[in-house]
């Protein structure tokens, strides 16, 4: 028996059909919002159960990274089935915030320098502490402050313009951020940081993540991958693969991806200010081995 409604126009989704299409991007900005959850939630255990704080932070640092699949998805989704809203970006951004600003900034500080020994000197101890404490909140401070201009900006352009047929991020995307916070601290094992030679590379880290985050330096896009293609079956078998290698050797794959990622900004930046100086410098500069004929004042 047909119980379709012969009032409704053909190829048009039911409507509670359509409402439940509404639903679904938010289903995977609440996943990422809920792995950020349970990040902080892991990095806290780890502060107070010190014998398996590897355990703890590393499981941070997994539901970090499981986030950054959500986050991507959500978006694609949305505009795949056409019901991006005002209420769906506004919660993307705060799932955003919590996921990849407070939880790796909380997870950057609580391993590289919360373990720090008493054994170590006193004021240098304190002193990283310190500094790492407020490095991490300037990491969270960039991340906010990128998805502030990221709201605002509809047509964002870098200040060292790519090719005109890609598209580009304007600063590190505060996800990549994360990522390399969290590709870290997986790298280790979770294993927390007990040496001071290590927390000043960190210190480095993860303020220079976070001026990246804020900067107006261009980033790779990956939006420009595209799944409805006519013969995506190259593609998907490709991703299937590096899918398939990223949980294999995850420790390695997701800390060697992330760091590249991070210096593909700042060598597109170099790049560019290089071409730049190339491009001012005069071509038909006389040579200054060659030195004009001088005229001889004896001669008639």
């Amino acid at each position: 028996m047909n119980h379709s409604d012969p009032t409704r126009p053909k190829g048009k989704p039911h409507p509670r059909l359509r409402r439940g299409m509404y639903l679904l991007p938010s289903l995977f900005t609440a996943g990422s919002m809920g792995a950020g959850y349970f990040s902080i939630f892991e990095t806290i255990k780890a502060i107070g159960d010190s014998g398996n704080s590897a355990f703890h932070l590393d499981w941070a640092a997994i539901a970090i990274l499981f986030a950054i699949p959500f986050d991507g998805l959500d978006g694609r989704v949305a505009r795949i089935t056409n019901t991006a809203t005002d209420f769906g970006k506004e919660l993307d951004s705060l799932a955003d915030v919590i996921t990849f600003g407070v939880a790796p900034s909380l997870l950057a500080f609580v391993w590289g320098f919360h373990f720090l020994p008493d054994s170590m000197n006193p004021g240098l101890r304190t002193h990283l502490i310190q500094a790492g404490a407020f490095i991490s909140f300037l990491f969270l401070l960039g991340g906010a402050s990128r998805l502030a201009r990221f709201n605002i900006s509809h047509d964002a352009q870098p200040r060292n313009p790519g090719r005109p047929d890609r598209k580009y991020f304007v600063g590190m995307p505060i996800p990549a951020a994360a990522w390399l916070v969290a590709a870290s601290v997986h790298l280790c094992y979770g294993i927390p940081n007990s040496y001071w030679y290590i927390a000043v590379p960190w210190l480095i880290l993860v303020g220079l993540t976070g001026f990246l985050m804020v900067s107006t330096w261009r980033f790779w896009s990956a939006k420009e991958i595209n799944f409805t293609r006519r013969h995506p079956f190259q593609l998907l078998v490709l991703l299937a693969v590096i899918g398939y290698i990223a949980l294999r050797y995850s420790n390695v794959v997701m800390f060697v991806c992330a760091l590249v990622y991070m210096f593909s900004g700042i060598w597109a930046r170099a790049a560019y200010g290089w071409s730049r100086r190339r491009r001012k410098r005069p071509t038909n500069s006389p040579d200054p081995c060659h030195v004009a004929p001088q005229p001889d004042p004896w001669r008639p």
